[in-house]
């Protein structure tokens, strides 16, 4: 009797072991895929020269971009909040738009141009429109797709046009870089990363099964999320300093802008391995590095003789 018993336990521990545990095959098939899939699907960036990886169509970007440009104004006129257009404050941002739109064709086959790429089209299916929300937010947005809105709390941090073409070429970059499908693409291939831990650590543990997803999640915030975000944002300084300076704003406002920027909340924010965005410093100072080159995109467009 006690021979059989012992032999029951032993044969269901066993079994354990062998179904359960840590399944090292099931996350080496997801690395093989995730491999194939990441470089596989990767294209250059004309604006950039980097390597970039989309998870959606522009066409669909698009679509996506116009219902939520639609839902954000539907809930801003509900609560009273959407500026008309005949307010100085639409007036104003709509010129500015309207002047950085102009010379989205001429910049982007510029930077095209300097990575000896073709020039991207998606930007000329682009439904172009830009509202103003009463907010204390100081931000804006443009969404794939082109369809901006600027919130009233930016106009005092700003204080002037050519910093605010500054923050809105800025945002009209994301959408020329396609930042939205990039976040996609990278968001596709965490899920599927998670879910294929998921089924690696099954038969651990309750406590070991979490002790190692929340490290495999920390890892992917820390050591692909954050730093894609801060990346996509120095892409989008970039690309939208050299469009505010094409269309004749002065791109110096750039500097005391980001600054100011950087009081915002008595100054008070995460480290930067800890954030989607730059250091304000390290921020500035790439700026800084861009400015001669902003500088000759402004003479080029904005001769008297071009005006």
């Amino acid at each position: 009797m006690k021979v059989s018993l012992g032999r029951g336990r032993g044969s269901s521990n066993a079994g354990r072991r062998r179904g359960g545990g840590f399944r090292w095959w099931v996350l080496v098939i997801f690395a093989v895929y995730a491999a194939w899939q990441w470089f596989g699907t990767a294209e250059t960036d004309p604006y950039t020269g980097e390597t970039a990886r989309y998870g959606a169509s522009p066409s669909d970007e698009v679509l996506l971009g116009a219902q939520a440009y639609r839902e954000v104004l539907g809930d801003a006129e509900a609560q009273g909040a959407l500026l008309p257009a005949q307010a100085q404050e639409s007036r104003q941002v709509r010129a500015i738009a309207e002047r950085l739109v102009s010379r989205v064709p001429q910049v982007t086959a510029d930077l095209a141009a300097q990575h000896q790429s073709a020039a991207p089209t998606a930007h000329e299916h682009f439904q172009w429109d830009v509202s103003v929300i009463r907010s204390d937010q100081a931000n804006a947005f443009c969404l794939p797709g082109g369809k901006m809105a600027v919130y009233t709390g930016l106009l005092p941090v700003t204080r002037n046009e050519d910093a605010l073409a500054v923050v809105m070429g800025h945002e009209i970059a994301h959408a020329l870089l396609r930042h939205g499908s990039q976040r996609m693409a990278q968001q596709q291939l965490v899920q599927m990363g998670q879910i294929a831990a998921g089924v690696a650590v099954g038969g651990m543990e309750p406590q070991q099964q979490q002790a190692l997803m929340a490290a495999l999640g920390a890892g992917a915030q820390y050591g692909l999320i954050l730093p894609y975000g801060r990346n996509h944002e120095t892409q989008a300084d970039e690309v939208g300093l050299m469009l505010a300076a094409a269309a004749c704003y002065d791109p110096r406002e750039a500097v005391p802008l980001w600054e100011r920027m950087s009081e915002l909340g008595d100054g008070a924010r995460p480290p930067e391995f800890a954030s989607t965005h730059p250091d304000p410093a390290n921020r500035i100072q790439v700026l800084q590095g861009l400015m001669p080159r902003a500088e000759e995109f402004r003479q080029r467009y904005c001769s008297p003789s071009l005006q």
